[in-house]
């Protein structure tokens, strides 16, 4: 236990020692914080108002396109996906909107039992609350459950 508390002191310490670090890790914080403010309320109010009305998943709308468009939307979606959830996860303890974020990341990414957990996360009271509180201010109806 005592080497890992000493691992964590030596970490702190080089990380207080590197301003220019510490300065891009701010600057990368609020750029992240500022993005959020507008990409986020952008992407919200965007849903389908039934996107969870249906116990089953909708099919995609390029899903008749060609396999390389097909591919290539697939693979940029989720990149930008997994850069979301990670965004999200971080902002769980810092400045944003972590659980918006983490909602919008995992509308973007593709996983086996996506939509059920998809389902799940926006019934909790407080991603509810806010993605309605969103979809109020921008004159958008709520989403529907069935």
């Amino acid at each position: 236990m005592q080497s890992l508390i000493t691992v964590f002191e030596n970490l702190f310490d080089s990380l207080w020692a590197n301003e220019t670090l510490l300065l891009m890790l701010g600057l990368g914080s609020l750029v992240f914080f500022v993005a959020s403010l507008f990409l986020i309320p952008f992407l919200v109010v965007r849903i389908p108002v039934d996107y969870f009305a249906e116990s089953k998943r909708q099919t995609s709308p390029w899903a008749e396109q060609h396999i390389v468009i097909r591919w290539a939307v697939l693979i940029v979606k989720n990149i930008f996906g997994l850069v979301f959830v990670l965004l999200g996860l971080a902002m769980l303890v810092l400045p944003g909107q972590g659980l918006l974020t983490l909602l919008i990341g995992v509308l973007l990414l593709n996983f086996p039992g996506k939509y059920t957990f998809e389902r799940w996360l926006i019934q909790r009271p407080s991603v509810h609350r806010a993605v309605a509180w969103l979809r109020r201010r921008a004159g958008q109806p709520p989403l529907q459950f069935d």
